[in-house]
């Protein structure tokens, strides 16, 4: 079967923080947003139908994980990214940013110290924060065109952590990070007893000619440290569902870890999270081919226009995912200015570089996770305003 990823969706109105969130925070409804990391692609079918079946049954009622969830969860790790695991080593999780509080308040104190590696993911560092933990910065080098781990700088940084938070694949910056970068990571933060709680929910968006390396699986010390976080959310167009899962393959991580969950019962998902996930690793294997070779094109497709027609601008270009971090240095504007060129000039609602941390000035974030006509509309608006500076 083959899937139209040109189709044109209308989400406005359907209470899309993408769409109709744009007016909370810019408070216009003119700018065409390609800023909030979900696609602008119809829910795989096959989901649909799944959840449609479920919800067949007429009764909303209290409901236990379906007997394929984990199962399901189990196979697609290993066929998609060689990870064998046990069922029995995976939890339900509302979401990973809230799965990485939850983490963070099972295994550390407040004042406790917790690393990241910036720029990155702008949650990391804010939801510490507001848990009363210190932060502490550890910077990627940009160099060649992709980040990079400064790993004397980490383990300087890492003196007296608890944590590490890791983004695997990176975002914003579209890593994926080699088996080795991984174990180096793992030994540096075994020898300091540090312990790593790594975001994976890109890792089925590797781009074809990479390979994505769940941390667990790079070392003995890693697995024995680690706890992953996961989701269908991303690859299949569905973080509405709050389908996410964690996986400790450290026992004592994975009791400590599990017995907290069921305290507050926070690992008791909802019937549609569930389906869903089931349906998204079961069924999915052609339909997200398909994508990663649709965003491939729309990547190639960005870089291709700059080169030809906005040489002023760069472009990280992403080994997984659907997000672009665009170089605009050159332009030698302040943020604030390059702020305002892409809003108020070229009508685009895009992530300011510097949520990300430091690093993140001269950059702003693209979505091109959407048909390849809205991003030929976007970057041309972007032309547009550049040719008047």
């Amino acid at each position: 079967m083959t899937y139209d990823f040109d189709e044109l969706l209308e989400r406005r109105g359907t209470d899309s923080v993408k769409w109709d969130g744009v007016r909370d925070v810019w408070g216009r409804d003119d700018l065409l947003p390609l800023w909030v990391a979900d696609m602008d692609f119809r829910t795989p079918p096959f989901v649909m139908d799944a959840l449609q079946r479920q919800l067949s049954g007429g009764v909303l009622g209290y409901t236990r994980p379906c007997a394929d969830w984990a199962p399901a969860i189990r196979d697609w790790l290993l066929r998609r990214h060689g990870w064998q695991v046990e069922t029995g080593w995976i939890s339900f999780v509302p979401g990973i940013v809230r799965a990485q509080a939850l983490a963070l308040l099972c295994f550390t104190r407040p004042g406790d110290r917790v690393a990241v590696m910036n720029p990155v993911y702008h949650p990391f560092f804010l939801v510490t924060q507001r848990l009363e933990r210190e932060v502490v910065f550890s910077p990627l080098v940009l160099r060649d065109g992709h980040y990079h781990i400064d790993y004397a700088r980490l383990e300087q940084d890492l003196d007296g952590c608890r944590v590490l938070i890791l983004c695997n694949p990176h975002n914003p910056g579209g890593r994926v990070w080699t088996e080795d970068e991984l174990r180096r990571v793992a030994d540096i933060c075994h020898r300091r007893g540090v312990m790593v709680l790594s975001d994976e929910i890109h890792a089925d968006l590797t781009l074809p000619g990479y390979r994505h390396h769940p941390f667990a699986t790079v070392s003995p010390q890693a697995a024995a440290i680690s706890l992953t976080f996961m989701a269908p959310s991303k690859a299949f167009n569905m973080p509405g569902l709050a389908s996410s899962y964690a996986i400790a393959v450290a026992p004592g991580i994975r009791r400590r870890f599990q017995t907290f969950l069921e305290a507050g019962e926070f690992g008791e998902g909802h019937m549609l999270a569930y389906v869903g996930c089931a349906a998204a690793y079961r069924e999915g294997e052609e339909w997200l081919g398909q994508l990663l070779a649709y965003l491939q094109g729309n990547i190639d497709f960005t870089e291709q226009f700059l080169k030809e027609r906005i040489p002023v601008l760069g472009m990280i270009r992403p080994q997984a995912s659907y997000l672009i971090f665009l170089d605009c240095r050159r332009l030698g504007l302040s943020q604030p200015e390059l702020v305002n060129l892409f809003v108020d000039k070229a009508r685009l609602a895009l992530n300011d570089g510097t949520m990300f941390g430091r690093g993140g000035e001269g950059f702003m974030r693209l979505n091109v996770g959407c048909p390849r006509s809205v991003l030929r509309r976007a970057l041309e608006q972007l032309e547009e305003a550049v040719s008047h500076l």
